[in-house]
């Protein structure tokens, strides 16, 4: 079973991020394994990473991004994509959403890679016992999103366990 090994408060300018949007119609067998997959066969990732320096973000930011939208009463959004500067331009055919300088509640989620998946409340509760708040924006939304970092999400250890970072916006 993936357990939390790490939770920290990691900052984050403005930013943009840019990619496709997705909702739970588009989920196929539970999840957007699928969608992933198109990203990688079309090279959407690849006019992502020309178009913008990521890892001139933040630490970690040229990871690619699972971005999740929720709130009560309104269709659950999944976007695929990168964080990007925030003036970056976006390419035709993908969409963005901006976000203000913030505070991210990281938690390393650590398991084997059919373990590490939809365990957002888990990293919510422990970023919760570490005494970091989550907040929601402007419209009472709450964003977060898989961090998928090289090589620890890449790369099994010898244990064959991988760490996908789960990020939800904290207050600061």
């Amino acid at each position: 079973m993936a357990e939390v090994i790490k939770v920290y408060r990691q900052s984050v300018p403005e930013m943009r991020f840019i990619g496709k949007n997705y909702g739970n119609e588009d989920r196929v067998g539970g999840g957007f394994g699928k969608q992933w997959e198109e990203w990688f066969s079309h090279g959407w990732f690849e006019v992502l990473e020309k178009n913008c320096d990521a890892k001139a973000v933040y630490e970690d930011g040229d990871a690619y991004i699972g971005l999740m939208r929720w709130k009560e009463g309104e269709p659950f959004e999944y976007w695929i994509g990168m964080f990007c500067p925030k003036d970056s331009i976006v390419p035709e055919g993908y969409s963005f959403v901006d976000f203000e300088e913030s505070d991210l509640g990281v938690a390393w989620l650590y398991g084997k890679p059919e373990e590490v998946y939809c365990q957002e409340d888990k990293c919510a509760d422990r970023c919760f016992e570490e005494g970091l708040k989550i907040i929601p924006d402007e419209q009472g939304a709450y964003w977060f999103f898989e961090r998928y970092v090289c090589p620890r999400f890449t790369t099994p250890d010898e244990h064959g366990n991988i760490i996908l970072d789960i990020c939800h916006y904290i207050e600061k």
